[in-house]
């Protein structure tokens, strides 16, 4: 499968999803301190594991909708 071309509607939705779901893996890091204070690692270290899927998700769809 190709990537599609960078000034196309695709392309913009995919970027816009990507960053989409780089925002939501920054919220998910940064409230992931707050489980670690409540003294419940086992959802704070799932919550950073979740984070850091997203965040490989996420960048993996802006760099491919990004031109090169």
């Amino acid at each position: 499968m190709t990537s599609p071309e960078p000034g196309s509607p695709p392309a913009r939705r995919e970027r816009l999803v990507g960053l989409l779901v780089l925002g939501v893996a920054v919220v998910l890091l940064v409230s992931s301190v707050t489980w670690f204070s409540s003294d419940r690692s086992g959802v704070g270290i799932g919550q950073l594991v979740l984070a850091l899927v997203l965040a490989g998700i996420g960048g993996f769809l802006v760099r491919r909708s990004s031109p090169r």
